[in-house]
């Protein structure tokens, strides 16, 4: 590679990933393991539930407080939707699983906070709960259905959050490269492998994208509010109103 190319890679580098490496940097070099509570609780979940559920009494209990099927009645789903996020596929390697949420829920929670990893990683988990039901009332003709047989299978478990999660982080974040990479493995998953875990995948990336989208109008409103009060403060003779 020349030198004139390498130059580019790590200006891109530096764009795309520079402000995110060093927000996390900073949080572990200073705060360690403390920096992500919330994440080393998740895994610890994840963990406990994988081991219990293989276990010969195990697998019931696991599959009663966290198991969502659209064949279920809405209300159970609901109730263990929360907990459905830390029971990982059975046909799929845990440390995957296990890997994901430390990553995706670690970075997230240093950079946007607890608050709103809880909000985002639910509310991607419950669009795709909803979304089976809806899917499989339209019917498997349509591009946006699912044939009757998916009522039977499980829900997606943790990947719903985890790609919310980092589609988020990425956009708060600036590094639209990668968020976009996300979005667009998730739209050839579907493609490549038509099946309710793919397409709960895409209603999480849709309520994700509509979180963005309440996030920036806030966020631009506050910010036209300060540029009011300066310009009225100015106009008054006032001091301008710090930001």
């Amino acid at each position: 590679m020349s030198g004139a190319a390498l130059r580019g890679v790590r200006r891109f580098a530096e764009r795309e990933w520079g402000p995110l490496f060093r927000t996390v940097w900073y949080a572990l070099y200073t705060g360690r393991w403390k920096a992500i509570p919330l994440t080393l609780s998740a895994v610890a979940l994840t963990s406990l539930f994988q081991v219990v559920q293989n276990q010969p009494w195990g697998f019931r209990p696991i599959q009663i407080i966290g198991s969502v099927k659209a064949e279920y009645p809405l209300w159970i789903s609901l109730l263990r939707t929360p907990f459905s996020l830390f029971v990982p596929a059975l046909d799929l390697p845990v440390w995957g699983a296990l890997a994901q949420v430390l990553l995706v829920f670690g970075i997230a929670e240093i950079c946007i906070g607890r608050g709103r990893i809880v909000l985002i990683a639910y509310a991607a988990t419950l669009a795709g709960t909803l979304y089976a039901r809806i899917g499989i009332h339209i019917g498997p003709d349509s591009v946006f259905g699912l044939p009757a047989s998916a009522a039977e299978m499980v829900d997606t478990g943790p990947s719903a959050a985890v790609v919310a999660l980092a589609v988020y982080v990425c956009w708060r974040y600036r590094a639209y490269w990668t968020a976009g990479v996300v979005a667009g493995a998730m739209v050839v998953e579907v493609v490549l492998k038509n099946n309710l875990a793919g397409k709960e995948h895409i209603a999480a990336l849709l309520t994700v994208a509509v979180i963005c989208w309440i996030t920036w109008v806030r966020r631009k409103r506050r910010r036209d509010r300060r540029d009011q009060g300066r310009r009225t403060g100015s106009l008054s003779g006032a001091p301008p109103i710090q930001s």
